[in-house]
């Protein structure tokens, strides 16, 4: 069992895909640790010896920030534009889409499961 940077990591699967389990390590910063590290991009997993998970380990210690430490790095940013009022911080606050898009229509992610407004109709154009 791989665990890096506070995760299990799949056993059969290639150690460039495994490792974008991580919060914070894509398929790019992914095959550059393994470019690196010197790791075919063949191998899996269950594979890999004592000595390459300690590397891949030092290695993602050292150069990126993952798992817990990036999340209370975004969540400080989030609220930091929160407390100085800014406008991308009321959106935050107002759980609505940060950047530009329209809400509309769509923005269900954002905003949550749409509520049914009681009483309201649509009653056709008469003439």
């Amino acid at each position: 069992m791989a665990r890096i940077a506070g995760v299990n990591i799949p056993q059969n699967k290639l150690v460039r895909i495994g490792l974008t389990y991580i919060f914070g390590i894509g398929e790019k910063n992914s095959k550059d640790i393994c470019k690196s590290l010197e790791i075919p991009s063949t191998k899996r997993v269950n594979e890999l010896t004592d000595d390459e998970i300690l590397k891949i380990r030092e290695f993602i210690d050292q150069k990126f920030t993952v798992e817990g430490d990036l999340r209370r790095d975004t969540s400080l940013n989030i609220k930091r534009l929160i407390d100085l009022a800014s406008y991308r911080g009321s959106r935050h606050r107002k759980k609505l889409p940060v950047r530009g898009q329209r809400t509309r229509c769509n923005a269900r992610t954002r905003k949550g499961k749409a509520i049914a407004i009681a009483g309201k109709k649509l009653t056709p154009l008469k003439k």
